[in-house]
C-alpha cells in the first residue's frame, strides 16, 4: 500500500509537466506560425490561452474551406483590373481605394475563402498570411477613415499600398500536391 501512495504523487507529477510542456510546445507552434496576430490577439482577448483557442478555432475552421490557386486566366485578368485600379488612383483616390479592396475581395472569393463581414475575413486570412493581414487591417481603417473626410491622399496611397502587398500574395500562391506553396 505505500508504494501506491508514491506512485499517485509521481503520477500527478508527470501528468503536469506533461501537459505543462504541451501547452508550452502549442504557444510556440501558434506564435511561430502567426507572428504579429498572436500578439494581437492576445492584446485583444487579455488572455493568452484563450487568444490560442481562438488561434486554433481559426485553424479549424479554414481547414473546412478549399482554398486554391487562381488559374493563369484568372492571375492575368485579376492582375489587368489591378493595373486599372492604380491607374485611377492619381484622378479618384477614393474610388481607387474602394476599388482596391473590391478587388482583394473577389480575389479572395475566387481562390474559395469564405466571405463575410472585414473581420472575419482577415481572421481567415490570417492563417494563411499573418504577417500581411495586420496590412490588411490597416488598409481597411484607412478607407473608413478616408470616407468620413479623416485620411490624407498620402494615407490612401499607403493604404493601397498596402491592398497590394495582400493581393500579390493571393495571386502568388500555387497549389503543389495538397499542400498550397507561398513564392
Amino acid at each position: 500500500m505505500p508504494t501506491a501512495f508514491l506512485i499517485i504523487p509521481v503520477v500527478i507529477v508527470v501528468a503536469a509537466a506533461a501537459w505543462y510542456l504541451l501547452r508550452r510546445q502549442r504557444s510556440h507552434r501558434l506564435r511561430s506560425h502567426f507572428g504579429p496576430e498572436y500578439d494581437r490577439a492576445v492584446r485583444e482577448s487579455g488572455a493568452r490561452a484563450k487568444a490560442e483557442e481562438a488561434l486554433l478555432a481559426r485553424e479549424k475552421r479554414m481547414e473546412k474551406f478549399h482554398i486554391h490557386s487562381l488559374s493563369i486566366h484568372e492571375r492575368e485578368r485579376f492582375g489587368e483590373e489591378w493595373h486599372d485600379v492604380q491607374a485611377c488612383f492619381v484622378d479618384d483616390p477614393a474610388a481607387s481605394i474602394r476599388e482596391a479592396d473590391r478587388l482583394v475581395c473577389d480575389v479572395m472569393k475566387a481562390r474559395g475563402y469564405p466571405m463575410s463581414d472585414f473581420e472575419h475575413r482577415a481572421e481567415d486570412l490570417s492563417v494563411d498570411y499573418p504577417h500581411i493581414v495586420r496590412k490588411y487591417r490597416a488598409a481597411h481603417m484607412i478607407a473608413l477613415r478616408h470616407e468620413t473626410g479623416q485620411a490624407s491622399t498620402e494615407e490612401v496611397r499607403q493604404a493601397l499600398v498596402y491592398y497590394r502587398d495582400l493581393f500579390d500574395e493571393l495571386l502568388a500562391v500555387h497549389v503543389t500536391g495538397s499542400k498550397e506553396v507561398h513564392q
